[in-house]
């Protein structure tokens, strides 16, 4: 289980990096939900598959896949993408993923946000989605 601080990033001298900033890894989720994607995923399980080959050429990618995709995922991505078994609600690990902040002393923290489908149980565009609260404590494991 990640380690939860009881102070601020900023006050322990972390800072976000800039978009430009070197990164050590991408990380992806696959796409599955119906109501979501037409014709079963396919078209854009096809294109996830062709950006994460095209990330994985400069920087190593990891896609985070349902047990019930797993096979498929790794049929269509190459060799060079590391797939884990992961449960989410849907495939947007820019906001379900963590934030990654550093010190400039080679530390590294992960943060968690509270996501809530972009509304909660008034506006969210989605329920539930506690899979997908839960994705940014899993990848800093």
């Amino acid at each position: 289980m990640p380690r939860v601080h009881q102070t601020t990033p900023a006050a322990d001298g972390y800072h976000m990096p800039g978009e430009h900033a070197p990164q050590d890894e991408v990380w992806m989720v696959w796409p599955e939900r119906p109501d979501n994607w037409r014709e079963g995923a396919a078209p854009a399980q096809a294109c996830f598959a062709a950006v994460a080959e095209a990330i994985a050429a400069v920087t190593p990618v990891t896609m985070a896949v349902s047990a019930g995709q797993y096979a498929t995922a790794r049929s269509l991505l190459p060799d060079a993408v590391r797939v884990v078994e992961m449960s989410t609600d849907d495939s947007w690990m820019r906001d379900t993923g963590p934030t990654f902040v550093v010190d400039g002393k080679g530390g590294r923290r992960g943060i968690q946000w509270e996501f809530n489908a972009w509304g909660g149980h008034v506006d969210g565009l989605y329920a539930p989605w506690d899979r997908d609260n839960a994705v940014a404590g899993k990848v800093c494991e």
